[in-house]
This record gives C-alpha cells, sequence and structure tokens, in this order.
C-alpha cells in the first residue's frame, strides 16, 4: 500500500516550497487534499510526480509547481468565492475549496463532472459545486468571483468571462506562447483587466481558449 501522505510531504518539500511557494494556506491545504484520489484509478502511482496528469483527451492536472504557483499569485483569501475552469476530476477545486469561502468547478466533460462531484462529495468537501458546461462561459449565476483559475492554456481569454470577475477581483492562467507557456495574472481595476507575467509553464490549450483565425480577404 502506497504510503500517499508520505508522497504529500515530499510534493510540497520538492516541488513546492523550492519553487518560492510558502504561504501556509497553500502550503497547508496542498498537504491536506488526497491529489492521488483525483487522478484516473490507473495513475495513482505517479499522482506526485512533478510533471502534468494525464485525464484524457487533452486535458491534464497541473503539475504541482505550477497549480502551486498560479495559487499563489491570486493570493486567495478565506471570504473569496472563486471559479475553477477545467476542474477535471475536481483536486484543483478541492484545493481551492480548502482556501476559498466557496467554490464553482466547471468540466466540459459530463462524466468527469459527475465524477469529480461525487469525489468532493465522497471527501466531504461542502463548500464547492461541479458543473458541467463549456469552459468558456464560465457561470454566470454565481458571479461575479474574486477569483478565476484555469486549469490549463488559453490563447485568449474572452470578454464575456472577464465579465463575470468582480471589480479588484484576480485571474491566472498559462498563455500558449511558442514553446513555452507564459502564465499571468490579470488584475480588474474599473472595469479592465491588466495582465502582468508571473512565470514560464506549459499545458495543453483548454477547449474554447483558442485564439480564433481570422480570414484576410
Amino acid at each position: 500500500m502506497a504510503n500517499y501522505s508520505d508522497r504529500r510531504t515530499m510534493m510540497v518539500d520538492t516541488q513546492v516550497r523550492p519553487s518560492d511557494v510558502t504561504k501556509f494556506p497553500i502550503i497547508d491545504a496542498m498537504l491536506d487534499v488526497p491529489r492521488e484520489v483525483y487522478v484516473p484509478d490507473a495513475l495513482r502511482a505517479a499522482a506526485y510526480m512533478g510533471e502534468n496528469i494525464s485525464l484524457g483527451g487533452d486535458r491534464v492536472l497541473l503539475d504541482p509547481r505550477s497549480f502551486a504557483k498560479l495559487l499563489d499569485i491570486l493570493a486567495i483569501e478565506p471570504s473569496d468565492v472563486a471559479l475553477d475552469l477545467g476542474c477535471g476530476l475536481g483536486y484543483s477545486t478541492a484545493v481551492l475549496a480548502h482556501m476559498a469561502d466557496f467554490v464553482v468547478g466547471i468540466e466540459d466533460d459530463a462524466d468527469r463532472a459527475t465524477e469529480a462531484q461525487s469525489l468532493l462529495s465522497e471527501q466531504g468537501v461542502d463548500n464547492a459545486a461541479v458543473l458541467q458546461g463549456d469552459l468558456v462561459d464560465g457561470s454566470a449565476k454565481s458571479a461575479p468571483y474574486d477569483v478565476i483559475m484555469l486549469q490549463g492554456a488559453v490563447e485568449q481569454v474572452p470578454d464575456t468571462l472577464l465579465d463575470q470577475l468582480k471589480d479588484g477581483g484576480r485571474i491566472a492562467c498559462i498563455f500558449a506562447e511558442g514553446a513555452l507557456g507564459v502564465a499571468r495574472v490579470g488584475h480588474k481595476i474599473d472595469g479592465r483587466v491588466a495582465w502582468r507575467f508571473a512565470f514560464n509553464a506549459g499545458a495543453p490549450v483548454l477547449n474554447g481558449f483558442e485564439k480564433k483565425v481570422e480570414f484576410a480577404f
């Protein structure tokens, strides 16, 4: 029987802390949430590796370093309501729920959304809900959000999604640019989102966040 608790500690000590992520709420959440529960059964042994884990299709669970650094730049407060786009089997939603007041997870694959909700319920995560829908649409019903997090890369972020961010709110995602992706954090001030560079990271582009091809005649 694998000792996942020891692996969680090792993940935090070798992948998270050395990446300058030292805020107690992030460390505490990543030590507490059993990552192995939220990956496909066949990949449980690889749950704590320092790389993206395939969830099937073109979707991944972000590697612990990138995920932790995204959490770090979002500066999540206990009173925050968060939107988690591309939540997969629910790991990111569970970690966010550990830190925020309430989390809405969005998953476009119906089977994954159902499984994520049941895994969160089994783990006693009662301040989060996973909904099935197009990731790019977010969830206007619970908007505006203090925090929006994307579990994958984007080529562009539509204004309709940025409209769901509260003034003073933060959004973090990885932009697919060239061979290396670039993680940025956006702060919404007076209705406009200003982005700044955070760190380099890579992930597949989430469905719906591809750049629209414009034809010139």
